[in-house]
């Protein structure tokens, strides 16, 4: 993305031959499922002016991929649901409204997991996204084909959104980066919702410093975010969760970083996070559900002007999220005693634990696998995956080590490890204290210096 932009910027690469060279690239790869929904002929004449007229701000000419269930005024936002086909938003979610601001142009909207609820992007009506690193597996979820189209080539950056992992889980799946902000620090609106809690638009881009950039828009903030000194960082390290078990190709990527980070100073503190097997069952579920109750079937009746659970419900392509919303967000299945349980849970067990965790260590970030094992294959029944000699359901199995840090609300940030040797990609994570987004990309870049080094 930075060498797109510093090309733009010197006028020896125009905004239009990008903008071509990007869609000719996605047409021919139209069987990795990245997209949805290509803006062509708007990108270009965008990209036009984009070359006539002056710099609008820091990514004057870039185009970017947008998950769909972000809204872009003008083209479908199906959530990657045939049931939202068409509906076509007549105005930009207010994180696009900030990236075109700032100059970017909008390529296309990118396939997902369906209506948000999974982690594979691989059971809907636009088929599986997958995984450019193996197109035989997939790219993750919810946000896959955003992943799929930056690890592809296919955009130089992109937008996702995460309630549980899921921008982080695709792009370490795929060996990019993404990013989760704190709860609240980008414009929230104009976005197919689950959990007005947990829910929050993140960008995904081949690299921390790509992120750097993105964030600075997206968050209005422009405080410099730096790599630190290794000498100067303290970084917690679970010893249990977040560990066991792993993928023997994600324990080896891992081990290979600590040792990649001890060498360069960085000191790390074993730390235990009581109670977190539990969290996402006790807390983070039923916390999502009760609030997708209460949001989604109203969002759904608005846009295609049904009412009828029965009508949505037949159009919901996926068995599992149709059985999700069949059987717990139509009837409210969740209660509120049940809800404000969650809420309790949240706060005594991640929120306090959490911060018992910083101020006990004074550690700048948590570390952990982003995973606990590599992307799985598209052929075989996605809904389960093998780990540790047991078959799992994925999702929890996927978002196991994300899920802790997004139900307390933290920002998390996932490092691609390229220089573990040959093998599936594989990502580390660092969860921040709240509102430390960029004293945490900081940590991020320095993390990611490093690992690139692999001493």
């Amino acid at each position: 993305m930075h060498t797109a932009l510093s090309r733009l910027a010197a006028g020896t690469l125009t905004s239009v031959s990008l903008t071509e060279e990007l869609l000719t690239r996605a047409e021919r790869a139209g069987d990795l499922g990245a997209y949805v929904t290509l803006d062509a002929d708007r990108a270009l004449a965008e990209a036009a002016a984009a070359d006539r007229g002056p710099a609008r701000g820091p990514l004057h000419g870039l185009p970017i991929a947008v998950k769909d269930n972000i809204h872009v005024a003008g083209l479908p936002n199906t959530a990657a649901c045939e049931v939202l086909a068409g509906f076509v938003p007549d105005r930009d979610a207010q994180a696009i409204t900030r990236l075109r601001a700032a100059g970017a142009i909008v390529l296309g909207k990118t396939n997902m997991h369906e209506l948000a609820l999974g982690a594979t992007t691989t059971g809907g009506p636009y088929g599986p996204a997958r995984n450019p690193a193996d197109p035989t597996r997939f790219a993750g979820g919810s946000s896959g084909g955003t992943a799929t189209a930056v690890a592809a080539g296919l955009a130089p950056a992109g937008l996702g959104t995460d309630t549980g992992g899921s921008v982080r889980v695709p792009a370490a799946l795929t060996g990019i980066a993404g990013l989760r902000p704190t709860r609240g620090r980008y414009p929230a609106g104009g976005v197919t919702p689950l959990s007005w809690t947990r829910d929050t638009i993140g960008p995904m881009a081949p690299t921390v410093a790509d992120l750097v950039l993105l964030d600075s828009v997206l968050a209005a903030d422009h405080d410099p975010a730096e790599a630190p000194d290794p000498r100067e960082i303290l970084l917690a390290v679970p010893e249990h969760h977040f560990t066991e078990p792993l993928h023997p190709r994600t324990a080896e990527v891992w081990e290979h970083s600590l040792d990649v980070l001890r060498t360069a100073g960085v000191r790390l503190v074993p730390v235990q996070l009581p109670e977190v097997e539990t969290a996402e069952e006790r807390a983070g579920f039923p916390i999502t559900l009760y609030e997708a109750a209460r949001q989604l079937p109203q969002y759904l009746g608005q846009a295609t002007g049904h009412t009828d659970p029965a009508k949505l419900l037949d159009r919901i392509t996926d068995r599992h999220v149709q059985a999700t919303m069949a059987d717990v967000v139509f009837p409210r299945a969740v209660t509120e005693r049940a809800y404000e349980a969650a809420l309790r849970i949240r706060d005594r067990v991640l929120v306090d634990g959490y911060r018992r965790i910083f101020r006990a260590t004074g550690a700048h970030a948590v570390l952990f696998p982003t995973t606990p094992l590599p992307a799985g294959r598209i052929d075989t029944d996605t809904e389960r995956v093998r780990l540790d000699g047991a078959l799992r359901p994925s999702f929890p199995t996927y978002i196991r080590n994300t899920g802790p840090g997004s139900i307390a609300a933290l920002p998390g940030l996932t490092v691609p490890v390229r220089s573990a040797g040959p093998g599936l990609p594989v990502g580390v994570a660092l969860d921040g204290p709240w509102n430390t987004d960029r004293q945490l990309l900081g940590i991020g870049l320095l993390v990611e210096k490093l690992l690139e080094a692999g001493a």
